[in-house]
């Protein structure tokens, strides 16, 4: 999971996919299970203009190896938990 729960400040994860032209033999997926990390949800083939997001706290994942380079774009929106109004660092 991209976050540890009630330990993280991040409360969304995202990815977008630009590879062009992605074969399925290129392997690649990025993998989403259960919240008990047991049932495969999907499994999404990194093409294009493909953007996932998902609750951080909630999803585990994984990424299978990919066959050729993977180009990708990963980001979090986060709650920022400092009272003093500067940006608390990630934990």
């Amino acid at each position: 999971i991209d976050a540890l729960k009630g330990r993280s400040n991040r409360l969304l994860s995202t990815v977008l996919y630009l590879n062009d032209h992605w074969q399925a033999e290129d392997q690649g997926e990025l993998i989403l299970f259960s919240a008990d990390g047991k049932t495969i949800l999907e499994k999404v083939k990194p093409c294009k203009g493909t953007m996932i997001i998902f609750l951080s706290e909630e999803f585990p994942h994984q990424v299978e190896a990919a066959q050729r380079t993977r180009l990708s774009i990963a980001g979090w929106y986060r709650v920022n938990n400092n009272l003093n109004h500067r940006i608390d660092p990630a934990s």
